[in-house]
């Protein structure tokens, strides 16, 4: 019963997909928390207004976009990605590779102390890590141990949770 619910509630956020990805300002997770910096974080509503749709479910309802269909999956120019919640660097584009499953990947994150793992059994055939951004919570997505060397890690990233800025040195060719 359960799974044939969860299978629906993916179905039901496909239509929601965006080629299309937004810069934002600094937002966060839920009405009672706050940053680990002390500031406060926005309501819900606050941030069902400020994210597209497709964010908020991937970020705040640890949804996932459809493969293939995030604005991030090929895209290879210099610079960072930053959680599309509250803007905390997550990953750099030098550790970014093509592993083919549809999702950005990265074989590494740029601090540890960045993101959080958590167990997901979300899937009842399959037990995987989730995830999160240690700052405001936001799902990211998923990492696994099939990366390429030398870290073997493959950090699977919605690009509905980050957003890219690009270096300032980058070269415009």
């Amino acid at each position: 019963m359960l799974r044939g619910h969860l299978v629906k509630s993916v179905r039901l956020s496909w239509p929601l997909l965006s080629r299309t990805c937004s810069t934002s300002s600094s937002r966060c997770f839920s009405d009672q928390r706050k940053f680990r910096g002390g500031a406060e974080m926005e309501s819900k509503e606050a941030l069902r207004a400020r994210l597209t749709p497709l964010q908020y479910q991937v970020t705040q309802e640890a949804g996932t976009e459809r493969p293939f269909s995030g604005c991030y999956d090929k895209h290879y120019e210099k610079g960072m990605y930053v959680c599309i919640v509250c803007r905390q660097e997550l990953f750099s584009s030098n550790t970014k590779y093509d592993s083919g499953c549809g999702w950005p990947a990265f074989n590494d994150v740029l601090d540890q102390g960045k993101i959080t793992l958590h167990k997901d059994t979300s899937i009842a055939e399959r037990i995987r890590t989730e995830v999160r951004c240690a700052k405001c919570a936001a799902h990211m997505g998923h990492v696994f141990e099939d990366g390429p060397p030398p870290t073997r890690k493959r950090y699977c990233i919605n690009s509905a949770s980050i957003d890219f800025i690009a270096s300032p040195n980058a070269d415009k060719s």
